[in-house]
């Protein structure tokens, strides 16, 4: 199949841009996905020698030479607490750790797990939580508010200047990712205890997404007024299997606000595109992100209930897609595998607005031989074979 684009070649960030602009592309990113820790560790048992990395590998089996590109800056900006608190064991019980984590949050994990997995997402981790950081209003203020000066000397690199003038002349994307007000005030809150308070004490939930939302402002101003982005990323997980967590006049009251005031000092910046990231199903979520201004989400799980080609038909030229390949018949491979690619690439790769990859990080029950052969199909599909 040919990709409707362009015959010049492409930069990366020329290409990622026309693709999530429903412009014309030379070809369509190739991003199949990415895999955890314990997937890597399935790989190498399956093909996948020891010492490479993962996607390298991959474009030498497939024979896809790299593209060439600047050496890649980061910003090096953090829209983190600073400082964080003290990560510490509390108690080891049971096969379980129980810890303080940097977040200030007492979690307890599997000792088959260091507790430093919770900083990132180093594999698929669960965890329970026994006590989130702020319990009232003296903890807001005492504990945790005054964590986050967008100001303080260390959530700017010293060389910030410096690299946003390397930034200004590179060939790839450049994106930052933020966390959106739901997702920031369930780590501070817990999930809950963040429901809870908005019908018990909703002025007090606004405070905080007051003070979050315009925390993020002025951590972006000096990023904005300096280097031209090309997507911002908002963290936002906010629905379960059949439905959002809260209810889209909730979502219209507490967040919409935030993320219109975000998109407009983003995209007044010359970034053009803002996207959202949230798990679980999404259709009830879509038409607020666009009246907010959003432009693109990610992953659209398909095991949530999500149909990337029907939310196309109903959404049009609004909504551009990241992912939206369903993980299970990845696993399964085989004609399972080539029927929902098939399902959902073409159709959306005709209208544009769609970078497709599997519908969350690539778990280990896809196979490194299953994951070369859904890659070579999407390598076919997007003009890269």
């Amino acid at each position: 199949m040919m990709i409707r684009g362009r015959t010049s070649v492409m930069t990366e960030r020329e290409r990622f841009r026309e693709t999530l602009l429903f412009g014309e592309p030379d070809k369509i990113p190739l991003q199949p996905g990415g895999p955890r820790e314990s997937t890597l560790a399935a790989w190498r048992q399956q093909g996948l020698p020891e010492g490479v990395h993962w996607y390298d590998y991959l474009m030498e089996v497939l024979g896809i030479e790299r593209e060439p590109t600047k050496p890649r800056i980061d910003l090096g900006v953090s829209f983190k607490m600073i400082p964080t608190f003290e990560e510490k064991v509390l108690e080891h019980r049971d096969g379980h750790y129980i810890v303080q984590d940097w977040m200030g949050a007492i979690t307890e994990i599997s000792d088959e797990y260091d507790y430093t997995y919770i900083r990132s997402p180093k594999d698929f981790v669960t965890r329970k939580w026994h006590r989130f950081p702020v319990q009232s209003r003296q903890d807001w203020e005492e504990r945790m508010k005054w964590r986050y000066d967008p100001r303080h000397p260390e959530r700017f690199p010293d060389d910030f200047e410096e690299r946003c003038r390397a930034l200004r002349d590179r060939d790839y994307p450049l994106q930052i990712t933020i966390n959106g007000p739901f997702w920031q005030l369930r780590e501070w809150l817990g999930f809950e205890n963040l429901c809870m308070l908005m019908i018990d004490d909703p002025e007090f939930v606004q405070e905080m997404i007051d003070f979050w939302t315009d925390f993020v402002l002025q951590t972006l101003e000096p990023i904005l007024e300096r280097v031209e982005l090309d997507c911002v990323v908002i963290s936002e997980d906010m629905a379960y299997k059949a439905h959002s967590m809260i209810s889209p006049a909730m979502t219209r009251r507490f967040l919409q606000p935030t993320y219109e005031k975000w998109v407009q000092a983003i995209k007044s910046s010359g970034c053009p595109i803002v996207s959202v990231d949230s798990d679980g199903y999404i259709a009830e979520l879509i038409p607020i992100w666009i009246e907010a201004g959003i432009n693109c989400c990610t992953p659209v799980e398909v095991a949530a209930g999500n149909d990337i080609v029907a939310y196309r038909q109903q959404f049009g030229r609004q909504m551009a897609y990241v992912g939206g390949i369903d993980k299970r018949a990845l696993a399964a491979g085989g004609e399972k595998m080539r029927a929902e690619v098939m399902r959902v690439v073409p159709p959306l790769l005709e209208e544009g607005g769609f970078i497709p990859g599997c519908d969350h990080g690539v778990p280990p029950d896809i196979s490194w031989p299953n994951f070369v052969e859904y890659t070579r199909l999407l390598a076919e599909l997007t003009g890269w074979l």
